[in-house]
């Protein structure tokens, strides 16, 4: 029996899926559907760039509704449990890099609605591995894709 990922988010990461799929099957799936149509009116389909980039989009927009529906359908919401005693998901984490580092922070997400440059973080990137579960004034080791380390100090968790 095949075990099935859950997919740790917010409720509001919940939601903005929630209205990515329905934005897919009401608007995209259409929009595309539409295009099918008018390139298939140009004729010979063999020689036909139009219906051929139309039928790759459709591919692309059904894989997307697809994926979205199994996240949602395995979605985990986060509760907020009130604690802001440790890092957990769905808590903006502020930290400084030990010894004279610029103080960053992160709010740790589910891997379906981290966006780094909105300054959220997937649970399952190293930093957030290494965060997890940890209190304010604790440092902590950080593994770097080179293979080092960076020594973080927790500031603040909210």
């Amino acid at each position: 029996m095949e075990i099935q990922k859950e997919y740790p988010m917010t409720q509001e990461g919940y939601n903005k899926l929630e209205e990515e799929l329905e934005h897919l099957k009401t608007v995209k799936r259409p929009e595309v559907v539409e295009k099918i149509k008018v390139a298939r009116s140009f004729g010979d389909l063999s020689e036909n760039s139009e219906y051929d980039a139309a039928k790759d989009e459709q591919g692309f927009v059904e894989q997307e509704i697809v994926k979205i529906e199994m996240m949602l359908r395995h979605a985990k919401i986060i509760s907020d449990d009130g604690s802001k005693s440790e890092v957990q998901i769905g808590r903006t984490v502020k930290f400084v890099e030990v010894p004279d580092g610029d103080e960053e922070s992160y709010m740790i997400v589910g891997s379906a609605e981290a966006d780094p440059f909105e300054g959220k973080i997937s649970n399952e990137s190293p930093i957030a591995k290494s965060l997890i579960g940890k209190k304010v004034n604790d440092e902590v080791n950080v593994p770097l894709p080179n293979g080092n380390e960076m020594r973080v100090k927790i500031v603040e968790i909210s």
